[in-house]
C-alpha cells in the first residue's frame, strides 16, 4: 500500500531502532560482558535475549529506563549463568547516549522537518533522550518519554499523550516506527496510520499501512502524489 504524505501534518517517531542504531549499541555494550564470562552469542542471539528481557521488565511496575537496562544485564546473567560486576551492570545504560543514528536518519529528518511537525514517543528517560537528540541534529516539536508518563509502549497512554500535546486529529498524524510490538500494533489499534521501518528485512505481516526499509525511503515520498 502507498500512502500520500500530503494528508498528514505531524509525524510521530519511535527513536531507538527507528532513528538510532540500537542493535549496534546493544551488541557493542553486551558482547564484551558476555565474553568476559566466556559466553559467545551471535548478535541475533543478543538482540533476541535483550528484547525478551526488556519487554518482561517494562511490563512490570514502572522504573526508569536506566534501571531497566541495568536489570537487563543482571537478567542476562541469570539466563546465561554468570554474575555481572557493578561496572558491567552499568555498562549498557552508560553506553546509550553514545549510540549513533542510522546513516540515513539525519538527512531524512531534515527533509521531513521542512513539511511536518515532528514528535518522538520513546521508551526512555528524559536525560538520556536529551543526549541522543544531539546526534539526530533536528529539533523535535514534541518529546514524549516513558519517564514523563511512567509507562512504556505498547501502553496506549503514551500515544494518548502525543495526541493531546500535538493537538491534531489522529487522522493527521502518521506514526513511524521499527517495532511492531511496541509501536505498530498499538498505533493501529488506536486508529492511526502507521509506517513500519523494517530495517532488518523481517518477513512479517506487521499490520502497518506502509513498509519502508529506512527513513530515506520515507523522506523520498514527500511531495509525491
Amino acid at each position: 500500500m502507498k500512502i500520500d504524505l500530503n494528508n498528514y501534518e505531524a509525524l510521530t517517531f519511535d527513536c531507538y531502532g527507528t532513528m538510532i542504531d540500537w542493535e549496534t549499541g546493544v551488541s557493542t555494550a553486551i558482547a564484551p560482558i558476555l565474553s568476559n564470562h566466556n559466553i559467545q552469542l551471535t548478535n541475533e542471539q543478543i538482540f533476541d535475549a535483550f528484547g525478551e528481557i526488556e519487554n518482561e521488565i517494562e511490563a512490570g511496575e514502572y522504573i526508569k529506563y536506566r534501571q531497566v537496562l541495568r536489570n537487563v544485564v543482571k537478567k542476562m546473567g541469570d539466563r546465561f549463568d554468570f554474575t555481572p560486576n557493578p561496572t558491567e551492570v552499568d555498562a549498557l545504560a552508560n553506553s546509550l547516549t553514545s549510540w549513533q543514528p542510522f546513516s540515513d536518519s539525519v538527512e531524512a529528518l531534515k527533509v521531513l522537518k521542512q513539511k511536518f511537525k515532528l514528535a518522538v514517543i520513546s521508551n526512555v528517560d528524559n536525560d538520556l533522550f536529551a543526549e541522543t537528540v544531539k546526534h539526530l541534529q533536528v529539533d523535535f516539536d514534541y518529546v514524549i518519554t516513558a519517564e514523563q508518563l511512567k509507562s512504556y509502549k505498547p501502553s496506549h497512554n503514551n500515544f494518548y499523550a502525543a495526541f493531546d500535546r500535538i493537538g491534531l486529529p489522529k487522522e493527521k498524524i502518521l506514526h513511524v516506527a521499527a517495532s511492531v510490538y511496541h509501536d505498530i500494533v498499538p498505533a493501529k489499534t488506536l486508529g492511526m496510520t502507521a509506517v513500519w521501518v523494517n530495517r532488518r528485512g523481517v518477513k512479517q505481516d506487521s499490520g502497518a499501512d506502509l513498509e519502508v526499509p529506512d527513513l530515506k525511503t520515507l523522506a523520498a515520498l514527500v511531495g509525491q502524489k
